[in-house]
């Protein structure tokens, strides 16, 4: 035990002379490294919320669902330990463009990038998105509800069709009655051009509207949806054929409705914060 205790302290000693450091320096170094990392438990809860959902929440959803789960640390500290953690979402690329000139009527801009809705069904987007597999192409035709974000339709389709953006409309019609007044905003693409798409909403009584030509941020939110699509799905998975991606992103606008949470809705997924606005109202 003597001659254990002598080497220590001769070691030590050198330690303390290579590295030259203080000796209170280096102790307070040791009593830390020693000591139990307080964020231990944060540090699983924060991975395991992470992976739960396939690498799709950032630090402030995570903090969110943290406090959901008792666990009460601030949005920069989170977004440290997944920095730690190694835990980064993907990036997002450009989206599908419709636009092939005028070959229809084209309506005005009744949004007016005014993105904010009072209510339910009081204003809807709507777009069309490509993804690219396998040397193949599906097209995905939704609308979302400006008030929460709801993916009120939607439509998946091998080529984008007039039919894909009308079976989409039909889908949607079945949660309002006639005459709501609500608006439809949409960018300029051939498919809202079209004669037939234009007598369903004015039979419907809603009233359409289109971004400028070539103006992408008149429809932010359906870009910003895509670009969350794409992020969360297409580039956090791995697909073995367009059959299982198809799958999977049936999978995902469902888990995107029903139990993706948004900070901005109180910490609540779509569907649920609508539910409430329409039984408040």
């Amino acid at each position: 035990m003597v001659v254990q205790k002598l080497r220590y302290k001769y070691s030590l000693e050198i330690l303390l002379s290579v590295a030259q450091l203080p000796r209170a320096t280096f102790y307070y170094h040791l009593k830390k490294q020693r000591q139990a990392d307080k964020y231990e438990t944060a540090k699983a809860e924060i991975k395991a919320i992470f992976h739960e959902n396939k690498g799709r929440y950032g630090y402030r959803r995570i903090t969110v669902e943290l406090t959901r789960r008792k666990i009460f640390i601030n949005h920069k500290t989170v977004q440290k330990l997944m920095k730690q953690l190694g835990l980064v979402c993907c990036v997002r690329i450009k989206k599908y463009h419709s636009y092939k000139g005028e070959v229809g009527k084209i309506a005005p801009n009744l949004l007016n990038r005014d993105f904010y809705a009072q209510k339910p069904n009081e204003k809807w987007v709507t777009d069309v998105t490509e993804f690219s597999l396998f040397g193949k192409k599906l097209y995905l035709s939704p609308i979302l509800d400006l008030h929460s974000g709801y993916l009120v339709s939607y439509t998946i389709s091998e080529r984008p069709v007039l039919s894909m953006v009308t079976d989409m409309l039909n889908k949607a019609f079945i949660n309002i009655p006639d005459n709501t007044n609500l608006i439809l905003h949409s960018d300029q693409g051939w498919q809202y051009q079209h004669k037939q798409y234009q007598r369903m909403l004015r039979n419907k009584g809603i009233r359409q509207s289109m971004s400028r030509k070539g103006n992408c941020l008149d429809n932010a939110v359906m870009e910003n949806f895509f670009g969350i699509l794409k992020s969360e799905l297409l580039y956090l998975q791995k697909f073995e054929s367009m059959e299982q991606f198809k799958h999977e992103l049936e999978n995902y606008l469902d888990y995107y409705n029903n139990r993706r949470i948004k900070t901005k809705l109180k910490g609540l997924p779509p569907a649920v914060y609508r539910q409430q606005a329409l039984m408040a109202s």
